[in-house]
């Protein structure tokens, strides 16, 4: 969805810049595992280069799992509420392993990925995020229909 959202913001004539797992993990975080510790670290610094492509006035959209609120709300500290919006996109597991094209909630239910999140490890939704999306159920554009929305009543967008 990040991806779909960051196409339309472009058309629009906005920077942007998606951080996910595949473009951080494999530079910036090639260091982390997936250990409670780790996870912490990988969202800090997805946090500090967040910031810093804000400071730029580049839209910043970030598509990790996030697993735990104390992560995201020392990132929303960080960049402050203002710049901060965070979107649940709420998906049943059930649904997550039917769209996995890696095959990692196979290899999770298996036993060979450990804390893996909503398999073997915890995932803590947020209580009050700025918007909420049934990604289960919800089709993609509807889906992004809903972030450029709400951009638009931030005054992020025309």
């Amino acid at each position: 969805m990040a991806h779909a959202v960051e196409q339309a913001l472009f058309q629009q004539g906005c920077r942007t810049f998606v951080f996910d797992g595949d473009n951080v993990r494999h530079g910036l975080c090639e260091d982390l595992g997936f250990s409670p510790e780790d996870r912490v670290e990988n969202i800090r610094r997805v946090g500090e280069m967040s910031k810093l492509f804000i400071e730029a006035g580049i839209i910043a959209l970030t598509a990790f799992i996030s697993p735990y609120r104390a992560d995201r709300d020392r990132v929303r500290a960080l960049v402050g509420a203002g710049d901060f919006i965070e979107i649940y996109c709420k998906c049943p597991v059930e649904i997550c392993e039917q769209r996995d094209v890696k095959g990692l909630y196979a290899k999770a239910r298996q036993g060979l990925i450990s804390n893996f999140t909503g398999i073997s490890s915890p995932y803590e939704a947020p209580i009050n995020p700025e918007l909420e999306i049934d990604t289960g159920s919800l089709p993609l554009k509807d889906s992004v229909n809903q972030v450029l929305e709400l951009l638009r009543k931030r005054n992020i967008l025309p």
